[in-house]
Formats: C-alpha cells, sequence, structure tokens
C-alpha cells in the first residue's frame, strides 16, 4: 500500500491590527459615561444605600447600619403600616433647623384615615392596641387619639422613647417618601432583610 503524502499548506494570518491609542481612550470613555449614566439612574429611581446616623430604630437598626432603600414599590402603591420608610424631612422638621437633603427613617404606624393613639404604654390603631415585637421599650407617653389625613402618614421610631417622630411634630407627606428600607448590608454580621 502506497502511502501519499499531503502536503499541509499553511497560510499565515493576518496580523490584528491595532487599534490607535485615541480610538482606544474615547471607546473607554463611552463606556464609563454609560456605567456613571446607569449607576445615576438607579440611585435615582431604583434603590440607593442609606447610612444610619441615630438609634431612634433601635432595636431594629443600629447606628452605623447601612442598608439598601428601595424606590420603586412606592410607584406602584402607597406605603404600609409597618414599613420602614427614609423621607425628606416634612415643613415643621425645616423651620426646626433641619435641611431639606437630610434623610430621617421611621416606620410606617399610621396611614391615612386611621387613628393613632398612645395610651399606658400601647400604641392604638383604630382603637386596637398595636402588637409590636420590634420596639426597644415601650412608650413611656401619652398621644390622644389623632386622625391620620389623606395623602399623610403617622410614621414612629422603634426606639419608641428616644426618637423625632409624628407624636413629635405631626404627620408625614407621603411625597416626601424617598424609598422603602429593604436590607441591611452593613455590618456582615447584621446582614439580612426587615
Amino acid at each position: 500500500m502506497e502511502t501519499e503524502a499531503k502536503e499541509i499548506e499553511v497560510t499565515k494570518q493576518p496580523e490584528p491590527t491595532k487599534t490607535p491609542f485615541w480610538k482606544q481612550i474615547k471607546e473607554n470613555g463611552q463606556i464609563i459615561l454609560i456605567a456613571l449614566l446607569w449607576a445615576f439612574l438607579i440611585r435615582v429611581f431604583v434603590a440607593e444605600p442609606r447610612y444610619i446616623p441615630s438609634d431612634s430604630m433601635v432595636p431594629t437598626l443600629a447606628t452605623g447600619d447601612r442598608l439598601v432603600v428601595e424606590k420603586v414599590s412606592y410607584y406602584l402603591h402607597p406605603p404600609h403600616r409597618g414599613d420602614i420608610v427614609v423621607f425628606q424631612p416634612p415643613p415643621q422638621l425645616q423651620m426646626l433647623g433641619y435641611g431639606k437633603d437630610q434623610a430621617f427613617i421611621k416606620r410606617v404606624i399610621g396611614t391615612p384615615g386611621q387613628t393613632v393613639a398612645v395610651h399606658d404604654g400601647i400604641v392604638y390603631i383604630d382603637n386596637q392596641p398595636l402588637e409590636e415585637k420590634y420596639i426597644a421599650a415601650a412608650p413611656r407617653y401619652e398621644l390622644e387619639p389623632v386622625q391620620v389625613p389623606p395623602d399623610f402618614l403617622f410614621v414612629m421610631g422603634d426606639n419608641r422613647n428616644n426618637s423625632n417622630d409624628s407624636h413629635i411634630w405631626g404627620y408625614l407627606p407621603q411625597k416626601n417618601v424617598i424609598g422603602r428600607a429593604v436590607c441591611r448590608f452593613w455590618p456582615i454580621s447584621r446582614l439580612g432583610s426587615f
């Protein structure tokens, strides 16, 4: 049997053309610009990180905790009782010197039309005691029944006796709500959702 030698033809691959330096800079600049634009849009309309500067939400949130605040759900429905919301100070707090850009965080207790009262260390919603396993201690103050007006919320800190909230300054306009706290990402030991 005759073995036929086959000639293997080697073709030289053309060398890749190098992209000019100025074009690389332009492409990388465009990628960075698009990434920054996406980050901005996500922060403005979808979610943003927040830092807890006080102990008004202890034991749920501690000073120094960092959380994610999502903004999308309130485009679809209003806040619910129990939601932890981040908001811009209402006018009554701004008159006391708080900046409009200074965010607060509290728990929604009363929604429009509900009556909120505090008596003998118990919060009442529409004359029904509110079961609150999340508070630091029972409130040591009284609050006569108040009805939450349309488009407003009644918010309170979980650290009831050390919280600058609706029992002091009144109702929160719903338009001031930035978003809902959904999870803590720092410290790692307290990582989780609410």
